[in-house]
């Protein structure tokens, strides 16, 4: 096309009336509240239907989506400034609910399992490409209305994060009441809304308001699950399902066995056995024979009358033999409600002999370890038996609860939380060649360490199920915080032989040798795991990712065809890399790609983009880490998503409303850049200490200190988007279109790779060094903001 023919276009464009700002603004906020709602429902159901690995890829999806809409109403410029701005967004948000209900169906009914086979990958890619298709119909619809309206950036910006903050405080609601496949039913709903405030026509609005009503109607009737829920989850379909119900957390169901006996199901995957035995009856009976053979019965037998803090009882297992040995106090730690209220002391009170209501069991709906900090009470056994849900939670898929139990910090904690000759026992699932177990032995020495204890291996009893296979058995460590005695020794050994298939892997006085009495013996566990073939060393609260024990030369062996549950567990790994590659190639064939040919012709300087790139990176970064950091603080993954997320977009709408007032000279963007950048090598090393201080605080006060350390920082890392769209916008060649598309495009493929590499660099090197990355990607801003200012003509 011409320029001049252009430049008259781009002056003939129909903006939006001043008068109608207001619902210019309301349409905008309606469509990212619509947005971020699909991406978060998007989370929780892949957490089911996929594994909880490619939960992650919800915010991937999201991010290409939105930046492919830029590239391609950039390249489709001519002809979309034709089209009348109101009718064309109208159009984008009514087909974006329709296929938000399309993506819907697509993802319950696709069968993707853990095949590593070509049809299983060609599964996933259509799951990948339909769920980003409303994320791209939004892209090109927030591109044109912003290329449209640049005058009013600022405040577009701000309805924009306005409306996903509102997403923030909203979810965890809608997925407690509505469950995931509602949700985004509701994501469609808002979308239909915006398309209803968008329309420009009588005709219009009536149609788009009868879809609204329609999509309503299909909430009321899906409440029960009736017309759409999970059809196949980890490539089986779901059968025998008695009953279900979704939250924030997890989707819990309770499935009938052949057998009668009844299994509390999280996420399609985890499971846990409703406990159908009176504690008064226990004697002689099956029950007593089955739990007592188990390598977790062995606390019991040292502590039968002992006072317990159980972390995740699940169905009662745990609650169950410790009331049935002699406990006349057993407090058990329970995060997901629904377990607690809904099954054992709901639905399902009589078939568990109403175990959670006796007087002797009290149970906390809470995160264990964020109860444990804050009680007061001293305990003679905390036990935590196979605490992981394989579950994302609305804070992501890496952002996991049972995460912060395993930590070096957290043992240290739950010992100031033992009587003098208590015991941590803790059950992890293990290999012929140990890892989780083994990681668990190694953390406990490295917090008894911390407490001052020189010489650790009198404090370790471990006990398995049988051999140690590829198939995995149960393994419990015992950790006391004093040495365990002669008599103890003796009672352990003695059970043991009298409970088969129970073996002593390793006791103070034994000569066991294996990996086990290696590691206690040596006193080292860093120097132990240095040598050992799987990553077992300690994990630390900058790097809580106690499940990824994978060494990057096993990766290749464990992806030649096992099967295992150590493969699915490690499988997150393997997820990372190659989401990383998948979003590689979707920014270069999606983004990079179609600007680069679209261009031919139109010599253009490119290195003002780089400042948008550095920003988005850090944005998405700080949101990664600041999400796990305050996961432990605020007690509850979802929390710490909703108040995290809620209150960086708040606080970074209204740096984009004032930061046209306060940055009216645009050159002074350099100011936000360097108060983040200077903000976050100062959060580096001291966020950990207000967190630490505050957290036995009650939720109101810690909401505060929250808001107080995030407030500030989301106000700053507001403006510089906003203010840097101005900037290109206004530097242009009058006569050429301000490549405002390019900005958002690359914007959001930062946003893609970041929120994978964040997590990798979490991973490996832990969350500090994940801040300081977004630090650095601030400091690229600033340095690179000089850049916008030149003309983008050569």
């Amino acid at each position: 096309m011409p320029v001049a023919d252009e430049a008259v276009s781009r002056s003939a464009a129909p903006v939006w009336p001043r008068t109608g700002e207001r619902r210019l603004l309301i349409a905008v906020g309606l469509t990212s509240l619509s947005a971020l709602l699909l991406e978060i429902a998007l989370t929780r159901l892949f957490s089911v239907v996929l594994f909880y690995h490619f939960a992650f890829l919800a915010i991937s999806i999201a991010m290409l989506g939105l930046g492919a809409g830029g590239v391609f109403a950039h390249l489709l410029k001519p002809h979309l400034d034709r089209r009348e701005l109101r009718h064309f967004a109208a159009l984008c948000a009514a087909l974006n609910a329709t296929a938000i209900v399309a993506v819907l169906e697509i993802v319950l009914h696709v069968r993707v399992s853990l095949e590593l086979v070509a049809g299983n990958f060609l599964r996933l890619s259509l799951v990948y490409l339909s769920a980003a298709v409303p994320f791209f119909l939004t892209g090109l619809q927030f591109s044109v209305v912003f290329a449209r309206e640049s005058s009013r950036i600022a405040r577009l910006y701000g309805a924009d994060l306005a409306g996903g903050a509102l997403a923030c405080l909203g979810v965890v609601g809608l997925l407690n009441f509505l469950g995931a496949p509602n949700t985004i039913i509701c994501a469609a709903l808002v979308s239909s809304i915006s398309a209803a405030v968008w329309s420009p026509s009588r005709r219009s609005r009536r149609l788009t308001i009868a879809l609204a009503l329609t999509l309503l109607v299909a909430i009321v009737l899906n409440h029960t699950g009736r017309l759409a829920d999970v059809v196949w989850a980890k490539g089986i379909r779901r059968r025998n399902v008695e009953f279900s119900r979704w939250n924030a957390i997890s989707r819990v169901e309770v499935d009938r066995q052949d057998d009668g006996a009844r299994v509390i199901v999280i996420d399609a995957d985890a499971n846990t056995y409703i406990m159908n035995a009176d504690p008064d009856l226990w004697r002689g009976s099956r029950w007593e024979q089955l739990l007592m053979s188990a390598p977790a019965a062995v606390v019991n037998v040292l502590r039968p009358r002992g006072e317990y803090a159980i972390i995740g009882p699940g169905g009662g297992v745990d609650v169950l033999r410790a009331l049935a040995s002699g406990s006349s106090n057993v407090t058990g730690i329970e995060i997901n409600p629904t377990i607690v209220n809904t099954i054992m002391r709901g639905r399902y009170a009589d078939f568990a002999h109403h175990l959670y209501e006796r007087p002797q069991t009290h149970l906390q709906i809470a995160d264990g370890r964020s109860f444990i900090r804050s009680t007061g009470e001293l305990y003679d056994i905390l036990e935590m038996t196979l605490v992981d849900t394989w579950a994302s939670t609305a804070a992501g898929a890496f952002a996991l609860s049972e995460n912060n139990l395993y930590t070096s910090q957290a043992f240290t904690e739950y010992f100031a939380h033992l009587r003098p000759e208590g015991i941590v026992a803790v059950t992890r699932w293990e290999f012929r060649e140990p890892r989780e177990a083994l990681r668990v032995a190694s953390v406990g020495i490295d917090a008894l360490h911390r407490l001052g204890v020189v010489e650790t291996s009198r404090h370790f009893i471990v006990v398995s199920a049988g051999e140690l296979d590829e198939d995995g058995v149960n393994v419990s460590v015992l950790a006391k915080k004093t040495d365990f005695t002669g008599e103890e020794e003796a009672l352990v050994k003695t059970y043991v032989a009298t409970h088969p298939p129970l073996q002593l892997l390793y006791s103070p006085s034994a000569d066991e040798r294996n990996a086990f009495s290696a590691l206690i013996k040596s006193n080292d566990p860093y120097g132990f795991a240095r040598s050992y073939p799987y990553n077992v060393s300690p994990v630390t609260d900058d790097a809580p990712f106690f499940f990824f024990t994978l060494k990057p030369r096993r990766l290749l062996h464990l992806a030649s065809g096992e099967e295992s549950m150590d493969w699915k567990v490690n499988l997150g790994v393997a997820v990372l890399a190659m989401l990383l590659g998948i979003s590689l190639l979707a920014v270069v064939g999606f983004l990079l790609l179609p600007l680069v040919f679209g261009e031919k012709g139109r010599h253009q300087r490119i290195s003002p983009l780089f400042y948008f790139v550095a920003i988005g990176l850090g944005y998405v970064l700080v949101e990664v880490t600041l999400i796990q950091r305050f996961v432990l603080f605020l007690g509850h993954p979802a929390y710490a998503f909703s108040a995290v997320i809620f209150m960086l977009l708040v606080a970074s709408g209204a740096g984009s409303l004032l930061s046209r007032k306060w940055l009216r000279d645009p050159s002074r963007i350099w100011i936000p850049l360097a108060l983040v950048t200077a903000a976050l090598i100062v959060y580096v090393p001291l966020l950990p200490m207000p967190l630490e201080h505050w957290v036995g605080a009650a939720l109101p006060e810690k909401l505060a200190v929250s808001a107080a350390l995030l407030l500030p920082l989301g106000f700053a890392m507001g403006m510089p988007f906003p203010t840097g769209l101005r900037i290109l916008d206004e530097s242009q060649s009058k006569a050429e279109s301000a490549p405002l598309e390019w900005a958002w495009a690359m914007n959001a493929a930062a946003s893609v790779l970041g929120s994978v590499a964040g997590i990798a660099v979490a991973i490996e090197f832990g969350l500090n060094a994940t801040l300081a990355f977004a630090a650095a990607a601030y400091f690229l801003g600033l340095v690179s903001q000089g850049k916008l200012c030149l003309p983008v003509d050569a």
